[in-house]
């Protein structure tokens, strides 16, 4: 297969090379040139050159360099072919093929992403005029989701049918199953993925729908509050963001993208004059989704509950940080209400969260600091060895020392011992926190696996020892909490586990089935030091709640948690901490 050299030509010349790359790099104008951060490497200085003149990019830092389908090509990961027919689709040019036409599988991708634009058009029409709509209408206007913003989301309405949108459509059965818009019943029959849902259709940043979230009325009986597409030839949830496709533009102007948690979240920034917010697509933040905003901006704003994320996710945005060399800040969220509330209540207030975003770590530290007692000196030693607990996660020493000061300074002024204590058992306990078991679970991979990680792979290996100490309420990491549920339900099968999991809990299941479990691993011991920690992390979120049940309650659990020392801790003690960790878990979840 080729294109014509004619085409290639008007498909080169059809935009300037800049406004092309403009699209996923913010690019200044320096004399003839334009000067960017390069995509391909992470830089904090400029060096990323592009001239329209020529029609080449070249970066001075690593060295890349081309045209524009070449830049394309390392974008969008497709080949030459594909750079040329993604290009000329933007630009409206058809393209003549002198062998044979475009492959199978280029027919095929662009005849799902024509599905799924269809699908988009009918489900929004029913919302705006079908009278089984009356209800969905009326809801979206109680949250302020009518009319303008409505048409500017392409918000739609799936009826509670078995198969309308199949029908309509009258596509080929396997056409409709592979871009996740239907699926074979039990009854061998073809069913609509969707029913009776408020539709959310979900863009790629260059503006290809992919894929759909669907919201339940108020009173439905279905206990999915969302349902999201299954991932698909064209989707893959890690790599996609809600929103990019219309926040890129403001995202690349103000070198910020703003995070939230749910549709009407982002839709909610929309409706306050800020268009630069985006959202995973009901799945956890990824590196992946790092990696895509970083195309974009350098700074990212979390506007989610961020306190609940940094109980798994700490560590992984202080390495994104460091790795793909990006800041995190937290939006400061007015009486813990999310942005879609906030867009009604108090607008300026939303605004002004993200105005007042503090770095991550900040943000941890404070939580432990306001409201906490500290009446008596025990009172500040305890505060201080909480917040020295999550100040100790940060993998830079110098930002812990400075961290360790501003605690010190807060709950003992300028009393310079005092300081130089906190700052000096900052120093000396990180690293020393690091268990043993994460030690050995380091040491045959190469990878910073914890102790979660080694009792999955005791779960493949022993089952029946892990099961009867360790319960999902232990893991800090949602990944590895949703790879603990698979192989729980499947007794430790990891094969079969295979089936119930998402890509990125896929691809720790895959490291962790070559893990070499060393011989001396203890599951009992290593499940009782996985639940020690669990029970203090809750612990130490629970500082702020003064109530004399929960003080009492929680002076029980912590001699508890002193019993777990014990070479021959009672079975009792085990399952009692357990059963308060799903109790407060529950408590929080609600």
């Amino acid at each position: 297969m080729a294109i014509s050299d004619d085409d290639i030509e008007r498909v080169r010349t059809a935009q300037p090379i800049s406004a092309v790359i403009g699209n996923y790099v913010a690019l200044k104008r320096a004399g003839r040139n334009f000067l960017g951060l390069c995509p391909f490497h992470g830089e904090k200085t400029p060096s990323f050159n592009v001239r329209d003149e020529t029609g080449r990019y070249k970066c001075f830092g690593c060295g890349a360099s081309g045209d524009v389908f070449k830049f394309v090509q390392e974008v969008e990961r497709l080949d030459f072919v594909g750079a040329i027919e993604h290009l000329a689709a933007k630009s409206g040019i058809t393209i003549t093929y002198t062998a044979g036409g475009p492959s199978k599988d280029r027919q095929r991708n662009k005849r799902l992403f024509e599905l799924m634009e269809q699908a988009v058009e009918w489900y929004h029409q029913r919302l705006l005029s079908a009278p089984d709509a009356k209800d969905a209408r009326e809801y979206l206007r109680t949250r302020g989701l009518s009319g303008d913003i409505a048409r500017q989301f392409k918000l739609g309405w799936a009826p509670d049918a078995w198969d309308a949108l199949s029908v309509e459509l009258g596509a080929d059965a396997e056409m409709l199953r592979d871009c996740g818009l239907a699926f074979t019943n039990s009854r061998g029959r073809l069913q609509d993925s969707f029913r009776a849902r408020v539709m959310f259709p979900i863009f790629k940043d260059s503006g290809e729908a992919v894929a759909f979230g669907g919201r339940i009325l108020p009173g439905s009986k279905d206990p999915a509050k969302y349902k999201n597409s299954s991932e698909s030839k064209i989707y893959t949830k890690s790599k996609t963001l809600y929103g990019l496709n219309w926040a890129k533009a403001d995202v690349v102007k103000a070198d910020q993208i703003v995070v939230c948690e749910g549709y009407t979240d982002v839709i909610g920034f929309h409706r306050v004059g800020f268009t630069r917010a985006v959202a995973t697509c009901g799945t956890a933040l990824t590196e992946d989704h790092v990696r895509l905003m970083k195309r974009f901006a350098n700074n990212v704003v979390l506007a989610f509950d961020a306190d609940a994320a940094g109980q798994g996710a700490a560590e992984r945005f202080y390495e994104w940080e460091r790795k793909i060399d990006i800041r995190v800040n937290v939006a400061r969220l007015k009486g813990g209400k999310d942005p879609g509330d906030l867009a009604d209540s108090d607008p300026q207030g939303l605004l002004n969260s993200v105005e007042n975003a503090e770095p991550f770590m900040a943000f941890r530290v404070r939580r432990i600091l306001d409201g906490a007692r500290i009446n008596t000196p025990e009172d500040k030693a305890r505060v201080a060895e909480r917040a020295i607990a999550i100040i100790n996660e940060h993998p830079n020493v110098i930002v812990r020392r400075d961290y360790a000061t501003q605690v010190a300074e807060q709950l003992w002024g300028n009393d310079k011992k005092q300081i130089d204590d906190v700052v000096q058992k900052v120093d000396r306990k990180f690293g020393a926190t690091r268990s043993r078991n994460e030690a050995q679970a380091m040491a045959p991979s190469g990878n910073k696996e914890n102790a979660e990680f080694v009792i999955l792979a005791l779960m493949i290996a022993r089952c029946d020892d892990v099961t009867g100490i360790v319960a999902e309420e232990v893991f800090s990491d949602d990944t590895h909490r949703r790879v603990f549920r698979a192989l729980l339900a499947h007794h430790g099968n990891h094969k079969q586990a295979e089936a119930d999991l998402d890509p990125e809990a896929l691809e720790l299941l895959s490291r962790v089935e070559v893990f070499d479990v060393p011989v001396d691993a203890d599951p009992r011991k290593e499940g009782i030091n996985l639940l020690r920690a669990a029970v203090r992390r809750e612990l130490a979120r629970r500082v702020t709640d003064t109530s004399s049940a929960v003080i009492t309650r929680d002076r029980e659990i912590k001699r508890m948690v002193e019993q777990l020392t014990a070479r021959d801790v009672a079975d009792s003690v085990i399952a009692d901490l357990l059963a308060w960790l799903y109790d407060v878990t529950s408590a929080n979840e609600a």
